[in-house]
């Protein structure tokens, strides 16, 4: 009964979220749509979720835990594609859920691993949770809208890498 409620509350808010309808612009969370690849049919999934922007970075979560098909088909692919502002941008998924390795990806910015820690010890309750990382190299269509302000500000703050830090200093 949960699943099919579910179901039909995405039917109805996915295709108006794909076409910007609360997306975070101004403030840094919103809703976006998570395109996947589902972990037993292999057909492509998608579904309504909030937000939380860092960056160029998207973090997700859901208090049903093992229930949530999306943590579980993101677990086993992590490739995802996420509508944000109505335009689809190519992502990686680091998911963090009960029962799962908890290790930090090497990949994270050091500005995203407080983050990660605090949402590791919350998996211990049965949350899951997904940081969503760009996949391309600055993980945007150059060509596309430009980011929210306040994601902006955090491109400003946190450093993308090291390297990124080295060249700045120099």
């Amino acid at each position: 009964m949960e699943a099919e409620l579910y179901r039909r509350v995405n039917a109805v808010l996915e295709p108006a979220i794909r076409r910007g309808l609360g997306a975070p612009l101004l403030a840094p969370a919103g809703l976006v749509v998570v395109e996947m690849t589902g972990a037993r049919t292999g057909k492509t999934r998608r579904v309504p979720l909030a937000a939380l922007c860092f960056g160029r970075y998207l973090m997700i979560g859901t208090v049903r835990g093992e229930r949530s098909l999306w943590a579980r088909n993101l677990a086993a692919n992590g490739d995802a594609r996420v509508w944000l502002v109505a335009r689809a941008r190519p992502m990686r998924a680091f998911v963090l859920r009960p029962g799962a390795s908890t290790r930090r990806p090497r990949a994270l910015p050091a500005a995203l691993r407080p983050l990660w820690s605090a949402l590791a010890t919350l998996t211990q309750r049965g949350f899951a949770f997904a940081l969503l990382a760009p996949a391309g190299p600055l993980g945007s269509d150059p060509k596309g809208p430009r980011a929210p302000r306040a994601m902006r500000a955090a491109l400003r703050r946190a450093p993308a890498s090291p390297r990124a830090t080295r060249a700045r200093s120099r």
